[in-house]
């Protein structure tokens, strides 16, 4: 059967079969996808924040223009095209539901010619779609089957690797700008049909220890590139990524800008809370359990595993804490939903602008992580962990 090829996606939900009309469709803002800045999207912030945060910003913008590019060669070990990649990130976007990503995603897919209409490629990118919603939406339902079905329809191991670090930053960009726009007090727009995020069960954080292996092998050191082992020894002594470096050296450049991410935000006091909070939301008991060993109050790991009163009864004595618990919980579980209404109780309870967005970014960027650790592997109760999340 002659294989065909059509172009246009005529709106954010966007189908895995190819369309049969032969006329251009335009998406509902086509200006979207012309955007001088790729992770912000031409959203407005005071210049003092963006000096402010510059760090951190710039290796955002870069990690955007690395993993989701206007071009790309596809090769036999590197197979995800930009159609891929962008198909990725709208569904990402259509499950977090900020409009802004929705139409630049929207936008940029729509001009890009959609697979060929064989069986092959229509279960391939059925396949991605689903896990890629899964992941974004409820990480518990990801599984050593849900890796393996990946393989099953033809992504590699470097795919894996792309793949699932396109989802987590596409889940980091929904947050970071869903905060902007609250900074800006700009209203929430809900979109229908889009439910929260429900909470992991508690029975995933049951065994006191967890480790955590990958099922992408870990690379012979003999063939690796010298770019890859030289990334690969200065992220080792990053305690976040220490144990995943190995599984993500594949795409040594976003392993660099993640690392780069870590090493800005990752810090302060408040950050074991935050990454616990996120942890125990998304279900990675693996971070949650590295992190309980930071923090300095010992009743803070079991108020979090126990749940939302539990937490709830912790942060009476803790009022600085519980704006910030409150509002890093609404990111995780519904970023289309945050609005001035979470962030200035932040503000109100003695936190600065600057960290405040610095603290809900690392927020953002702990969801990146835990869905890493749960795309890529299993945590293994009963085994000792050691070091930092």
């Amino acid at each position: 059967m002659e294989q065909r090829r059509f172009s246009g996606k005529s709106h954010w939900y966007h189908e895995t079969q190819a369309r049969t009309c032969q006329a251009d469709v335009q998406p509902l803002v086509p200006e979207a996808a012309r955007v001088n800045d790729r992770f912000l999207l031409d959203l407005v912030v005071p210049d003092a924040c963006l000096r402010t945060h510059r760090a951190w910003l710039d290796a955002a913008r870069a990690a955007s223009l690395h993993l989701l590019p206007d071009t790309l060669e596809t090769t036999r070990l590197a197979t995800l095209s930009c159609y891929d990649r962008l198909s990725t990130a709208l569904t990402v976007a259509q499950v977090f539901g900020v409009q802004r990503l929705c139409n630049h995603y929207a936008a940029r897919l729509a001009p890009l010619p959609g697979p060929d209409s064989s069986r092959e490629s229509n279960q391939r990118l059925a396949q991605i779609t689903q896990y890629a919603r899964q992941l974004a939406s409820s990480p518990t339902l990801i599984d050593a089957r849900c890796r393996t079905q990946l393989s099953d329809v033809g992504l590699t191991e470097s795919d894996r690797v792309t793949f699932n670090q396109i989802i987590g930053f596409v889940g980091f960009q929904a947050r970071v700008v869903a905060v902007l726009q609250a900074i800006n007090g700009q209203p929430a727009r809900w979109l229908p049909g889009i439910d929260s995020q429900q909470d992991a069960p508690g029975e995933r954080f049951a065994a006191p220890e967890a480790d955590w292996q990958a099922d992408i092998p870990s690379p012979q050191a003999g063939y690796l590139r010298p770019a890859q082992r030289e990334v690969l020894a200065q992220v080792r002594r990053v305690p976040v990524l220490e144990p995943i470096a190995d599984g993500l050296i594949e795409d040594e450049n976003a392993l660099l800008l993640l690392a780069t991410l870590v090493g800005a935000l990752f810090s302060g006091k408040h950050a074991p809370l935050l990454g616990l909070v996120s942890a125990r939301i998304n279900g990675s008991s693996h971070c949650f359990h590295r992190l309980s060993r930071e923090v300095t109050d010992s009743a803070l790991p079991d108020a979090v595993r126990n749940g939302e009163r539990a937490l709830l009864a912790w942060s009476h004595n803790h009022p600085e804490e519980r704006a910030l618990v409150q509002a890093a919980q609404v990111l995780t579980r519904s970023p289309d939903r945050f609005s001035a209404a979470q962030f200035t109780p932040v503000l109100e309870a003695g936190f600065s602008r600057d960290d405040a967005l610095r603290l809900l970014s690392l927020t953002a960027l702990c969801g990146w992580l835990n869905r890493l650790k749960i795309g890529l592997g299993d945590a293994l109760p009963g085994q000792t962990a050691t070091g930092p999340a």
